[in-house]
């Protein structure tokens, strides 16, 4: 009998954000062309009986091979990111093309295409960061990015990165050309370094005070005015990272209005709390990201928003630095905390984490895990082939053991970081198998080593 498929995944319990069904699927051209009880015979074949098997995650909050605004690059490469993205279920990430002073765009974007070209192993998108919107001009160089589907601009309120009210209405303008959506690093500048100076001028140096330097409502602030922001100019604004209750209730009454804006969370809010960052000597710097985790009750408020669908997504905020000279400690094992750099790992524990708090814990069902991790980042950022498991989407694929516990260690990342901040967290629930675009790429904790073989993915008109 002549095969009929490249691939056939058999005999799992086929997951998407609307529904459930026992099925196999037949994968040819790594494209899903069959979904139904036995099909026929593939080239290969992946057993799936008795497993989960899932969209690929879509993860589109991940910095990889980037440099930060003090000039400080991250840990990862895209070979390192993206192969820690694998392990965890991950087949799609979006990442950011960071454009700093004097530079213009569409060099900028090009130069981070062909790294990653060298590099990923799965599907790849770019968001654009804005800092200098005077160099070059803005809105050709947006609209013609946006043509070559680059949709995806994000902008900060805060570091030296920022940009006043002015450009940031002129970017947000020049994205309305180009049908492009705004994402946002909402947090007011002024009140962090009022903060930031009166902790150090109190000799509050540790990571502990990163906390409070960045107040709650520096959160608030920021967020209300991009909302409004949002509103003036009719532009869609997803607001990155809320980690606060006030920041919740502003996106609830905004889409409550109506108005065209979207959050997203991640799991260091959902899981931590300030706490993590009260550790002796500068060990709390492993856990130092913007903003910082927050308090019990401020998950209380993430979880219901993602309950209601005010927050719509889960994403990494994958932000690599080692916790050495190279990365956090590049400015000595005495600095104090506004001098340490932001971020934590997190593109390969975010399925696993999530998966276990929200499906194992009884907390959320399959349809939801699957929503908030991969068919609405896809959705919302028109990344269309990916998210779901549909007739002509890309054969991306996990295939997970709900049953199987794994507990996090000290340094068990696939990535280039050095430490997990998640260690000794038992989880349940695991993504054994990983399929991309076709091809296996995870299996039985193996990793292919096609690096280069990813494909950057357009990004479609914002919605």
């Amino acid at each position: 009998m002549a095969l009929e498929f490249d691939l056939v995944v058999r005999g799992g319990t086929v997951v998407n954000a609307d529904g459930i069904a026992e099925a196999d699927i037949g994968v040819s051209d790594g494209r899903v062309v069959a979904i139904a009880r036995n099909v026929g015979k593939g080239a290969s074949e992946v057993e799936a009986r008795g497993r989960l098997v899932l969209p690929g995650g879509v993860d589109t909050h991940c910095h990889i091979e980037q440099i930060s605004g003090n000039g400080l690059l991250n840990a990862d490469t895209f070979e390192t990111a993206t192969r820690s993205a694998a392990f965890g279920g991950t087949t799609t990430c979006v990442s950011f093309a960071a454009q700093h002073k004097g530079q213009e765009l569409i060099p900028v974007v090009e130069d981070y295409e062909r790294r990653a070209q060298r590099g990923a192993l799965i599907d790849y998108a770019f968001h654009i960061i804005v800092s200098d919107p005077e160099c070059g001009s803005l809105e050709e160089d947006v609209v013609t990015l946006a043509e070559r589907g680059h949709r995806s601009i994000k902008i900060f309120t805060t570091y030296n990165i920022r940009l006043d009210d002015t450009k940031i209405l002129q970017v947000m303008a020049a994205a309305r050309k180009g049908g492009d959506l705004i994402c946002v690093h909402a947090e007011n500048h002024a009140i962090i370094a009022y903060a930031t100076e009166r902790n150090l001028a109190a000799g509050n140096t540790a990571p502990k005070f990163h906390a409070t330097a960045h107040s709650r409502l520096a959160e608030a602030e920021a967020v209300a005015r991009m909302i409004r922001f949002s509103e003036f100019l009719d532009q869609p604004v997803l607001l990155f990272h809320i980690s606060t209750r006030e920041g919740v209730e502003l996106v609830r009454q905004a889409r409550q209005r109506g108005s065209r804006v979207r959050a997203e969370t991640c799991p260091h809010y959902l899981l931590m709390t300030s706490e993590e960052l009260d550790r002796p000597g500068l060990e709390g710097a492993k856990f130092m990201c913007s903003p910082p985790q927050r308090t019990q009750d401020d998950q209380e408020a993430l979880w219901q928003a993602l309950a209601l669908g005010d927050i719509q997504l889960v994403t990494s905020d994958h932000a690599p630095f080692r916790f050495d000279g190279t990365g956090k400690l590049a400015n000595g094992p005495d600095a104090p905390f506004n001098r340490i750099a932001n971020g934590m790992p997190g593109l390969e524990v975010r399925m696993p984490l999530l998966f276990d708090a929200m499906v194992s814990s009884g907390r959320f069902d399959l349809c939801k895990f699957v929503e908030v991790t991969a068919s609405n980042p896809a959705r919302i950022f028109g990344l269309e082939a990916k998210g779901a498991i549909r007739i002509g989407a890309d054969a991306d694929f996990a295939i997970w053991n709900p049953d199987r516990k794994v507990t996090f260690g000290a340094d068990d990342l696939h990535d280039n970081v050095g430490y997990n901040p998640f260690e000794g967290r038992t989880v349940t629930g695991w993504p054994e198998t990983v399929v991309s675009r076709g091809d296996v790429v995870v299996e039985s904790g193996v990793i292919s080593d096609s690096y280069g073989r990813g494909r950057r993915v357009e990004l479609k008109p914002a919605i």
